[in-house]
């Protein structure tokens, strides 16, 4: 697991490898992940959109935005948290993300990123 906290927001990173299989005549390497946001602040925030940089070894860099995250966007008090769970499929059997959410503060209502943690996507049987 991975953590990093950005203005009192704590993004925690948990990652499985769940298979391969095979389409459009290409092998397909599928991740899943959990993410655990704890907002560790004094203020209320929502979680707006999202910003993903998905990187696999045989292609090119993916950008991934999108508003919220799974069809929410939740709002967290302080000291409460979200976990949610999601996946990718890369053609390799090794690459990594990173990216950040864009959240609001109610307090004052600014906008700013909370950065999420440079997590490797790796199958067991390629780390030898």
């Amino acid at each position: 697991m991975v953590s990093q906290i950005t203005r009192g927001i704590k993004i925690s990173v948990l990652t499985s490898f769940e298979g391969t299989y095979f389409k459009n005549y290409k092998i397909h390497f599928a991740f899943s992940y959990e993410i655990t946001i704890e907002n560790h602040s004094k203020d209320s925030v929502q979680l707006t959109s999202r910003h993903w940089e998905i990187f696999d070894s045989l292609n090119d860099l993916e950008i991934v935005d999108g508003e919220g995250i799974i069809g929410k966007k939740p709002v967290l008090k302080p000291g409460e948290q979200h976990t949610y769970s999601s996946g990718c499929l890369l053609a390799s059997p090794y690459g990594a993300m990173q990216g950040h959410f864009n959240m609001i503060n109610f307090s004052n209502a600014k906008n700013f990123k909370v950065y999420i943690p440079t997590f490797k996507l790796c199958a067991p049987f390629a780390l030898n």
